[in-house]
């Protein structure tokens, strides 16, 4: 059945534009509003990436790494305790150096547990701060007891009195079973604010890249469709300022996209080749230092001595890790050789993650190096730990002793190599954490100026055209 000449379109077609000149407002409409929503959309995913940037780089994750060193200053508290009581009175024996580096980590403790507690964001992390907080003022009541009971006795060398090893030991299982515990919980809790905060924000920002990419095809294709509706119309076949406002939406979307795509890259480079590495590389000095007090512990206290040897042996497996039943598997297994590279390490472990790295491309620059440096000291430390054990079974203890302190240099120089590693990847962090402030500069300019570009170059094209319709009316 034929509509009747004259009847009025039913349905959507009754909203359509029948006017030329409708339709070019309409087409010129859609354009605006097409436009905005591209605008609005950059916008929101430029406010992600500066937010993640700011968070991961900024705020939570240097603050979580900085938690994350308290766990080492609370161990090497610990160290330096037994190394103070194994000394003795004795001038020259290093107890005051050792006290003195007792102080400085104390010190840094509390200023790093007061970050931590500024960053707890619950109130399990509160609770985990403020337990903390005042088991460590227990612990350094004992310390100083012990110490204090130490000196009263007059002992100027060999082991210490029961009375002190009592003590020494309520603190130093205060130490190991309540406050590293939960300092490195505190430490994990904190470090899931970065890792949400990673995810949430490089999805945010990749997601708004391809929204980029869709409202900007849409602008696009309006901005064609006007294009075309115009040559067909006026029979012209090229509108210079739609064709330059067409030019200008494709060089801002593709703009727009390339830097919202650097800035998720950054954000991975920031979290997967700085914060992660740093993290997991702290918690490896720190353990590998407790383990350097519990060779301490050893000599110290010949009654735990079988289990401190365990817990050497569990330590050292979580910093590199090769399968073994004792510590003669393990020393023998270490000085066979640690190589790395072309595929997957045969070692696990924290420095058998770091060894897994080397397949990234982004790895920094100098990282492969600096760990075989540190896996050649960590053969060496292992070693004189075999040494100092030997002694020690064949009735020497003295020269066990002895050995101990004559490898303390080769601790050193591991330690050091370490923080050389982790320094590289603080540089990579650094750059990444740059990269990502940098890549978002001036899009909060650039976005109005070209919207209102594009907007103008629009409106200009079209204007003549209605004039030109009114005039031919």
């Amino acid at each position: 059945m034929r509509r009747a000449a004259g009847a009025e379109p039913a349905g959507i077609a009754r909203a359509l534009p029948r006017t030329v000149a409708g339709r070019i407002r309409a087409l010129t409409g859609a354009v605006a509003v097409v436009l905005v929503a591209l605008l609005v959309v950059a916008w929101i995913a430029i406010g992600d990436a500066r937010h993640g940037v700011k968070v991961i780089g900024k705020d939570a994750g240097p603050q979580v790494v900085a938690t994350s060193d308290m766990y080492f200053q609370l161990s090497d508290m610990d160290a330096q305790l037994a190394n103070a009581l194994l000394a003795g009175a004795a001038p020259g024996g290093g107890r005051d150096q050792s006290l003195a580096r007792y102080d400085q980590d104390r010190q840094l403790a509390g200023k790093a547990l007061l970050k931590a507690a500024k960053l707890a964001r619950g109130t399990t992390e509160d609770d985990t701060a403020r337990e903390l907080l005042d088991g460590l003022g227990r612990y350094e009541r004992l310390a100083a007891q012990a110490l204090l009971l130490d000196q009263q006795a007059g002992r100027t060398s060999g082991r210490p009195p029961k009375q002190v090893l009592d003590v020494y030991r309520q603190a130093t299982d205060m130490m190991k079973l309540d406050l590293l515990p939960k300092a490195y919980n505190l430490t994990l809790d904190n470090g899931t604010l970065v890792r949400h905060t990673y995810e949430d924000k490089r999805s945010d920002v990749r997601s708004g890249a391809l929204w980029v990419v869709v409202t900007g095809v849409v602008l696009l294709a309006v901005l064609l469709g006007l294009q075309a509706y115009l040559a067909r119309r006026f029979r012209r076949l090229l509108n210079p300022a739609l064709a330059v406002a067409t030019l200008g939406a494709l060089v801002l979307v593709a703009g727009c996209a390339a830097m919202l795509g650097g800035q998720a890259d950054h954000l991975r480079r920031a979290k997967e080749q700085g914060f992660d590495p740093i993290l997991s590389l702290s918690r490896a000095r720190a353990i590998s230092n407790s383990a350097n007090a519990d060779e301490t512990r050893f000599l110290l206290d010949p009654a735990r001595s079988d289990a401190y040897e365990q817990v050497y042996l569990k330590k050292s497996q979580t910093v590199l890790y090769l399968k073994a039943g004792n510590l003669d598997e393990y020393n023998t297994a270490v000085q066979k050789g640690l190589s790395f590279g072309g595929g997957r390490a045969p070692f696990l472990g924290f420095l058998g993650t770091e060894a897994g790295r080397a397949a990234d491309p982004d790895r920094p620059a100098d990282t492969d190096d600096a760990l075989r440096r540190v896996l050649a000291d960590y053969q060496k430390v292992q070693q004189n730990d075999h040494r100092m054990r030997t002694l020690t079974d064949g009735g020497q203890p003295a020269q066990a002793a002895a050995a101990r302190s004559a490898s303390t240099a080769d601790f050193t120089r591991y330690d050091k190599d370490m923080q050389s590693l982790i320094g590289l990847h603080w540089g990579a962090f650094e750059k990444a954490v740059k990269d990502g402030e940098h890549g978002t500069g001036g899009w909060y300019a650039v976005l109005p100026v070209a919207g209102l570009v594009i907007i103008v170059l629009a409106l200009a094209g079209v204007r003549p055209r209605l004039a030109e319709y009114r005039w031919q009316s």
